[in-house]
């Protein structure tokens, strides 16, 4: 759909909007979508301004720019439009990823830059003048462009901002500070939108254009609703946030007052537990030791020093409590020294068994099989010990529990789930569902049904515990954050906004030999109350003759999760390298190009 702000001036509302300034038969875009919109630009498209880096905005622009189109991008971002195969090989950006800028809505193939512009550039093009306003947020080298023709002021923001109150997703929004690192950042750049919107403001532009949403014609006004609805979210999570514990300085107006939850005080663990680095060992009466995870060869080291002074007799098994590498780095040698089994739940079992089908923060490159794949509920005998197995998806989707009884005790060790000041649903990249009967209120429930006398965190050396009141206090709070996230994003609930992998490939990287059958599945996740339609492709390499794969669809039910496969033969004279595969998806109406995308690497 074209709509006519001026005389020179119109946007194109397709799976982007696109900015058109139009100068007799020639014309200037700004950000271009997947190009199927491109027909409607009347005339030669002669340049192209870029927002930002994420191939949302950006993936159609390959045949213009090889037809000529100048290219104009924020400095800050330039190698990521040049050369986005740097993103691709480097492993920093593939395992670990405790550092989630930049995110990996990345090109998948780069094309020429013509002009890097920073803050304050401008551009005379035809009737129109162009400011450049650095506008970090959504992206660290985001700009605004400033559009000044036929006497109007509109000013393109990227996605920045999706409509008054709203932003399109929160998960590039992840980001550290002077205490922490990305990984614990959530909502980490919500001030810098702001001030970066409040830049916009000042330069009295009437009219702000997102990328994603909805023409705003009082920028004071959106502004003002996303501040507060902005601080409404915040303020939600960061009252019982498990962060509270590791980072007090972080939140100073959030430790105490009558909004947030107390943070509970520790008690002496049991004198058959022991705690290194992020390993809890409980010694049995026979001084037989089981273990829960493993991060490297310190912990390795101190449990072999156990064993020989005397302390422990042996080593008879590993649970592991979730994924992450700083509990599962050392399992390999961990097992070479002292056997196993290994013991997991199934959501946790299968990234350590095969973590190149994953592309998750916090993976470790590591494979980890694991001897026993737990089911929900699972009960067996470890010495004077009984212990349960339990799907646990608190930190992470991908995570388990186990409560061990014994001793006079019912002690529930929940990996890195809670500490004494809340939940641990700092990072959005984990998938922490908001919900009933999902996510942490699944966890509370079990909490409130097992009623174990302590919990315990890997990270913390102290047992604590929760009251019935506390348990309430959770419970309600998610609630509400089901409400206060859902209003903060544009869709019909908030699990869209805050889970990057809401559609996801799997397996994540494969590695093939030319002329191979690469076989993806792509999985979308239905977090309606309704079902929804989808169809996906993937979008093939240029290398490769370029196009995509055949499309395949579904009917998801509410939620639920599809699998929906894809099949590509692969050119019998590929090039070895690694490629990025991005997939588009179609939801009902909404297109969504590039959402996702999985890697194969050519041997």
């Amino acid at each position: 759909m074209k709509e006519h702000l001026t005389d020179h001036l119109c946007l194109i509302h397709a799976d982007i909007t696109i900015g058109v300034i139009r100068d007799g038969d020639r014309s200037l875009c700004i950000n271009v979508g997947d190009g199927a919109a491109l027909p409607q630009v009347e005339g030669t498209v002669e340049g192209i301004l870029f927002t930002h880096h994420h191939r949302m905005v950006a993936c159609g622009a390959h045949e213009l720019v090889a037809a000529g189109a100048v290219t104009y991008v924020p400095a800050e971002e330039r190698q990521w439009f040049e050369n986005p195969q740097s993103f691709w090989d480097d492993p920093q950006y593939r395992y670990g990823l405790f550092n989630l800028h930049p995110h990996h809505q990345m090109l998948a193939e780069g094309f020429r830059v013509d002009h890097a512009l920073t803050e304050g550039d401008t551009i005379e093009w035809g009737p129109a003048r162009i400011t450049v306003i650095a506008t970090p947020g959504h992206t660290d080298g985001a700009l605004t462009y400033l559009v000044e023709v036929d006497g109007r002021r509109v000013a393109f923001t990227g996605d920045l901002i999706y409509a008054p109150g709203q932003v399109y997703e929160l998960y590039s929004m992840q980001k550290g500070n002077e205490f922490v690192c990305d990984y614990h950042g959530f909502l980490g750049t919500r001030e810098q939108t702001v001030a970066s919107l409040r830049k916009v403001q000042a330069a009295g532009v009437e009219t702000l254009v997102p990328a994603h949403g909805v023409v705003m014609p009082d920028p004071a006004a959106a502004i003002d609703a996303l501040e507060a609805q902005l601080k409404t979210c915040y303020d939600d999570y960061a009252a019982i946030s498990a962060l509270r514990w590791y980072f007090p300085q972080m939140f100073p107006t959030y430790l105490d007052g009558p909004h947030v939850m107390p943070i509970r005080k520790g008690q002496a663990p049991p004198s058959f537990l022991r705690n290194v680095s992020t390993t809890w060992a409980i010694i049995s009466e026979s001084g037989a030791a089981f273990i829960m995870d493993c991060w490297n060869a310190d912990v390795i080291a101190e449990i072999q020093r156990w064993r020989d002074a005397g302390e422990i007799t042996s080593v008879e098994g590993l649970w592991i409590t979730h994924y992450h590498y700083d509990h599962t780095e050392g399992i390999p040698e961990f097992k070479r020294v002292f056997g196993g089994p290994v013991i997991a739940d199934p959501a946790v079992a299968q990234i350590a068994a095969n973590p190149l089908a994953w592309r998750l923060t916090c993976n470790t490159a590591n494979t980890i099989p694991v001897d026993h794949w737990t089911a929900h509920g699972e009960r067996w005998q470890w010495r004077e010990f009984t212990m349960t197995a339990y799907h646990f998806p608190g930190q992470t989707l991908y995570h388990d529990a186990l409560l061990v009884e014994g001793r006079g005790l019912r002690m529930l060790f929940v990996g890195d789930s809670f500490t004494p000041a809340g939940i641990d649903d700092y990072c959005a990249h984990n998938r922490n569902f908001l919900g009933a009967g999902v996510g942490f209120d699944r966890c509370l429930a079990l909490v409130e049904e097992l009623k174990p006398d302590m919990l315990f965190n890997p990270h913390v050396d102290v047992a604590f515990d929760f009251t019935p009141e506390e348990i309430a206090c959770m419970r309600a709070n998610l609630a509400k954050r089901e409400k206060s996230f859902g209003a903060l994003f544009p869709w019909d609930h908030p699990n869209y906004g805050m889970d990057d992998c809401w559609v996801y490939c799997t397996p994540y990287e494969q590695h093939l030999a030319p002329g191979a059958i690469f076989h993806l599945d792509v999985m979308v996740t239905n977090h309606s109350t309704v079902p929804h339609n989808a169809a996906v492709r993937a979008a093939l390499p240029r290398a490769w003759g370029g196009g995509h794969s055949h499309e395949t669809t579904a009917i998801i039910p509410p939620k639920t999760v599809a699998r929906l496969p894809i099949h590509v033969t692969l050119p019998y004279d590929a090039k070895p390298g690694r490629f990025a595969i991005p997939v588009d998806l179609r939801y009902d109406e909404l297109t969504l190009p590039q959402i996702n995308e999985a890697v194969v690497e050519i041997r």
